[in-house]
């Protein structure tokens, strides 16, 4: 029987390749489309919006954090589809008990890279995977030649949450994609997701604000009055799905960083 181990370097056993899929990860369930999946997968989370189709047609299993673990084991999975960040470990170890579990941490496009091909591989699609991380890799490549022809970068704060406000510190996969678009984090230093003050924007000197569509939906009147506060900076909403996730969604995201930043 067939050993593959995940990103936490646990090992699952699949006889064969597996045809009744649940995924736990939105980012995920858009990549197990664009793999060519969707007679596989049965199941999804009530935030695995895209593609359309599938979050209008599947079956939903819950939320990434609040899964509805009977309603998974009734779909008998053979192969389940989790993350580190996105799950709650208690869940998924009591999922574990029944069926193989694929856990992903991913930290940076390197790490989102290897995932892709992972997957490719315990799915039976590995040459739609590999093809996926070469696109993927060419067009970051082109993405950090037109960063080289422009100046300095630019000292950057991502926000992700509101009341309190919360960034994003250098060992996420968020703050790999502000390196790759030539800005710098300015809470690299930070862990994880530290909770933040406007002050402590303007104290570093931030001459990007980067007000993110998820987790915390920022608007256009939120946008304002963070502008107002912070008159020396330039605050843009963005896309979150662009920073954020890490499956098949990366090939449009280095298009969309240059209409970001540089149009």
């Amino acid at each position: 029987m067939p050993l593959y181990k995940d990103q936490m370097g646990r090992a699952i056993e699949l006889v064969n390749a597996p045809q009744r899929i649940v995924s736990l990860v939105p980012s995920l369930t858009e990549l197990l489309a664009h793999l060519g999946l969707a007679d596989r997968v049965k199941g999804i989370t009530k935030f695995c919006v895209h593609p359309d189709d599938w979050f209008r047609n599947k079956a939903r299993i819950g939320g990434t954090k609040t899964i509805d673990i009977p309603k998974v084991l009734s779909l008998s999975p053979d192969l389940i589809i989790a993350s580190k960040e996105e799950n709650v470990k208690e869940q998924i170890d009591q999922l574990a008990a029944t069926a193989p579990v694929w856990v992903t941490d991913v930290n940076n496009l390197e790490e989102a890279c290897a995932m892709i091909s992972d997957i490719g591989g315990i799915t039976a699609s590995r040459d739609k995977a590999d093809r996926l991380v070469s696109d993927i890799k060419d067009r970051f490549g082109a993405l950090e030649q037109l960063v080289k022809l422009h100046g300095p970068p630019l000292t950057c704060a991502y926000l992700i949450w509101k009341d309190p406000y919360m960034t994003v510190g250098a060992d996420t996969f968020i703050s790999d994609m502000l390196l790759r678009c030539g800005l710098i984090n300015a809470f690299a230093a930070s862990k994880r997701y530290p909770e933040i003050t406007l002050s402590d924007i303007k104290n570093l000197g931030c001459q990007l604000v980067l007000l993110s569509s998820e987790p915390y939906p920022f608007r256009e009147q939120q946008a304002q009055l963070i502008q107002n506060e912070l008159p020396g900076s330039k605050v843009i909403l963005v896309d979150g799905e662009m920073f954020s996730w890490y499956g098949s969604r990366l090939l449009a995201a280095p298009s969309y960083f240059k209409q970001l930043l540089y149009p």
